[in-house]
C-alpha cells in the first residue's frame, strides 16, 4: 500500500513537472488567406503581434505552429492577424470565445478561421452608464507618474437627497466598469449591479474608477521590473491612489474615510495591483477584490505577503477560474494560504470550474464580491 502510494504521488509530481508540445494548424480562413495568422493566449500574455508565435505555411494554404516546453495545463488562446482590430470571429462578425486547450501530452489540433473582425463594419457601441455615473475628471493628474488619466465616480442613488456618509470603492481599469461604449471586451456592468444590490439591502458604497494607461498598464500594474514589459510602476501607481487620489475623493464627497471603509478591486494586473495597494498601505485600504490575478510576472509579491504584518483586519476576496491558464489557479491557492496563515486576517477563496479571463466572468462575480465585502 504505501508502494503505490509512492508511486502514485510520483506520477503526480512528474506530470506536474512534465512538458509538453503543442501543435496548432489553421487548415482554412474564410478571407485573407495570404495574411500572416499568429496565436494569442495566457501563454503569451495575450500579445496579439508575437513574432515568437506566427503560424507557419504547412503544405497548400495551411499554416501551423508548434509551442513547446508548454507546462500541463489549461490555456486560452484566439488566432489573430496582428491586433485586436483583426482577431478572428464567427462567420457573421460576432466574437467568439476564447478557444481552450488541456494540456496533459503532446497534442495537435486542427482549426478553421470563419471571419476576421475587420472584414466587418464597427456597430457602434451603446452608452450605458447610468444616471449615478459621472466623469470625473478626463485629465485627472498622477503627479507620481507625470500622466494624465480619465477618473470615473459612482454615487448611490440616495447621495443627493441624504447627509449619509459612505465606504468607497477604488477600482482600476475604468474603462470597463460601467460603460458598453468604453469597454473593447465588455463591461463589467457595476453601476446596475450595484443600483440593485443598494436598493435590497442598503450597503451604498462610492465606486471610483480608474482608467488603465492603455501602453502603460502592464508596468503601471506591476509592483516589480519586468525583461518584456519594463520597469514596475506598481509602487508609484498605489502611492497616487493612497496619497492623492483619496484625498481628493475625501475632500470632495461625503466619504467613511478609514482602512475598515476604503476597499480596492480589479482584475488580471488590476488584481495583483489591488493585491499589492493593501500589502503597501494598510492603514488607507482595508479589503481587496483581488479577481484572477496575474502573479506569475511577479514572483517577489509572494514573500511579500510572507512578511506583511497589520495591526488591522484587512479583508481578501481571491477568485480564479479554472480555465484561465496553467499556474494561473496553483499561484492563487498558493497565495490564498499565505494569507490564510495571517490570524487577523478575513479571506475568501473562489475558484469557477468554467471562468475565463475574461470581463464576463469579472461581471458575473462581482456581486457576490460586493455583498461579502460589505458584511
Amino acid at each position: 500500500m504505501k508502494k503505490l502510494a509512492f508511486l502514485i504521488c510520483l506520477m503526480a509530481a512528474l506530470q506536474s513537472t512534465a512538458q509538453f508540445t503543442v501543435r496548432f494548424v489553421v487548415t482554412d480562413v474564410a478571407t485573407r488567406k495570404n495574411d500572416d495568422i499568429y496565436v494569442s493566449g495566457n501563454f503569451n500574455n495575450w500579445n496579439p503581434k508575437d513574432e515568437n508565435y506566427k503560424l507557419k505555411p504547412f503544405g497548400g494554404s495551411r499554416k501551423s505552429i508548434v509551442i513547446k516546453d508548454l507546462a500541463a495545463g489549461t490555456y486560452a488562446f484566439k488566432f489573430t492577424r496582428g491586433g485586436w482590430d483583426k482577431v478572428e470571429t464567427t462567420s457573421d462578425g460576432r466574437d467568439i470565445n476564447d478557444r481552450v486547450v488541456d494540456v496533459k501530452e503532446d497534442i495537435s489540433q486542427e482549426f478553421t478561421v470563419s471571419g476576421w473582425k475587420d472584414d466587418y463594419p464597427e456597430v457602434p457601441r451603446r452608452y450605458t452608464a447610468s444616471p449615478q455615473v459621472r466623469i470625473l475628471d478626463t485629465a485627472f493628474t498622477i503627479p507620481q507618474l507625470d500622466r494624465k488619466r480619465r477618473v470615473w465616480i459612482y454615487l448611490p442613488k440616495g447621495y443627493n437627497t441624504s447627509s449619509k456618509i459612505y465606504p468607497v470603492l477604488y477600482m482600476h481599469d475604468g474603462q470597463n466598469l460601467f460603460n458598453e461604449q468604453t469597454a473593447p471586451f465588455g463591461e463589467w456592468g457595476v453601476d446596475e449591479c450595484l443600483d440593485t444590490l443598494q436598493q435590497k439591502s442598503g450597503k451604498e458604497c462610492i465606486v471610483v474608477g480608474i482608467d488603465n494607461g492603455g501602453s502603460k498598464r502592464m508596468t503601471e500594474y506591476n509592483p516589480s521590473d519586468n525583461d518584456k514589459n519594463g520597469k514596475g510602476e506598481g509602487k508609484q501607481y498605489v502611492e497616487f491612489l493612497a496619497k492623492t487620489l483619496k484625498p481628493f475623493i475625501d475632500s470632495k464627497y461625503r466619504t467613511k474615510k478609514g482602512p475598515e471603509n476604503t476597499f480596492v478591486a480589479g482584475s488580471s494586473m488590476g488584481g495583483l495591483i489591488s493585491l499589492y495597494a493593501i500589502l503597501q498601505y494598510p492603514d488607507v485600504f482595508g479589503g481587496a477584490g483581488v479577481f484572477s490575478p496575474s502573479l506569475w510576472i511577479a514572483p517577489e509579491i509572494f514573500p511579500m505577503a510572507e512578511k506583511f504584518t497589520t495591526t488591522g483586519t484587512p479583508k481578501f476576496y481571491l477568485y480564479m477560474g479554472a480555465k484561465e491558464g496553467a499556474n494561473m489557479m496553483p499561484d492563487m491557492q498558493r497565495m490564498s494560504e499565505i494569507l490564510q496563515k495571517k490570524p487577523s486576517f478575513v479571506i475568501r477563496t473562489v475558484a469557477n470550474p468554467l471562468g475565463q479571463h475574461t470581463e464576463k466572468y469579472w461581471r458575473q462575480e462581482f456581486a457576490d464580491f460586493y455583498k461579502w465585502l460589505m458584511n
